[in-house]
């Protein structure tokens, strides 16, 4: 047999014999007892399948964390959780009151639309005066409490000044609205300015209520004792318009620069009962307030001046109030209230009221000391 012309299958024959040319090729009818692994394949690696697992077995997860994971270090207090005690009550002492509560009408009486309308007028075309610089004598005699009373046509009845710094008046029984004021003002601001004496200044007098007449159930008369800065319309009380505040009589409310129905503040005045009206004149860092701290005005400038307003009953403390208060957008501004311009004691009259006013500290029921 020529070699060059064997098949494949001769050639395996020729050189390993009949049986293990079989097992070499592969063919069918080979010996299955053959464990010898075919040319070409590889054995499967021992144990299950690595998704395979026996029903009901759960194998738990290496421990540690994974290869090539370092833990950065804990620095103490840098990425520490807030810790916040969710139970415990803020403290609001150092927050502002909220606003007082504002009425549009009085329930007592109200002024003339026509009588306002003339007063808007006025102050929109009569600038305040500039402050001025008292003579010695007469912020000498103002200390003492000597004042005369200006008095305005509008004001119908009796007048008398019956010592230093005490008048006597009584309107007459359906006396339209007025006010009365003092010749010289109570506060100077080129004298008493914070920013000029670096202290506080505190204004103060008192009116005695002696009697009523008159009046309906819609027009209670009374009086307001309040301030103002001039000049000021004649026929209207303090704090009714601008550079003016003041408290009424008929109901207790308290008005600044306020045409509607003034705010809540204590309970009508009685027959027979003393009250007074002071203002104390603040550097803005001395902070009186437990408040939180005032933003500018709406122009952007900045308060100067802290004012406490404060009211007496009898002698005794019976309120007070921030004059830089939360307010609405529809209360007027306090311009010619801030300690920026000289400031007259003021007593407005409606209707049939009869009064005595003391401006001297020695007759005050109220001391300063206290």
């Amino acid at each position: 047999m020529e070699t060059s012309k064997l098949t494949t299958s001769e050639e395996k024959q020729r050189v390993f014999g009949q049986a293990n040319a079989q097992a070499a090729s592969g063919h069918p009818c080979s010996s299955g007892h053959n464990n010898e692994i075919p040319d070409g394949t590889f054995a499967p690696p021992p144990g299950p399948p690595p998704t395979f697992a026996p029903q009901g077995q759960v194998y738990a997860p290496p421990p540690g964390p994974p290869p090539g994971h370092i833990a950065a270090p804990l620095v103490p207090g840098k990425f520490s959780p807030p810790n916040h005690n969710w139970e415990s009550v803020p403290d609001t002492a150092d927050l502002p009151p909220p606003p007082a509560h504002a009425y549009l009408y009085s329930n007592t009486g109200n002024a003339l639309p026509e009588d306002a309308e003339r007063a808007h007028n006025f102050c929109n075309n009569t600038p305040l005066e500039r402050p001025i610089k008292p003579l010695s004598a007469a912020y000498e005699a103002v200390q003492k409490g000597t004042f005369q009373p200006v008095r305005p046509r509008e004001y119908n009845g009796s007048l008398a000044v019956i010592g230093n710094g005490r008048w006597s008046g009584h309107t007459v029984s359906g006396n339209g609205d007025c006010i009365l004021w003092t010749d010289q003002p109570m506060y100077f601001a080129e004298e008493d300015s914070p920013l000029v004496t670096e202290k506080q200044k505190t204004v103060y007098f008192e009116v005695k209520l002696l009697g009523l007449s008159g009046g309906t159930s819609s027009e209670t008369p009374g009086f307001s004792i309040g301030y103002v800065a001039q000049p000021y319309p004649t026929w209207r009380c303090p704090g009714w318009e601008r550079g003016s505040l003041g408290v009424f009589s008929d109901d207790g409310c308290r008005f600044i620069n306020d045409s509607f129905g003034g705010k809540e503040f204590t309970s009508e005045f009685n027959v027979g009962e003393t009250v007074g009206l002071g203002m104390t004149f603040y550097r803005v860092d001395e902070k009186p307030f437990k408040t939180a701290p005032r933003p500018p005005t709406v122009d952007g400038k900045s308060t100067f001046f802290a004012v406490e307003v404060f009211f007496t009953r009898n002698g005794v403390l019976a309120g007070k109030w921030d004059l830089h208060e939360e307010t609405d957008d529809e209360q007027g501004g306090l311009e010619g209230l801030e300690g920026d311009f000289d400031l007259h004691g003021a007593i407005g009259c409606f209707g049939g009221v009869e009064f005595e006013v003391c401006f001297d500290p020695s007759g005050w029921k109220w001391s300063s000391t206290r």
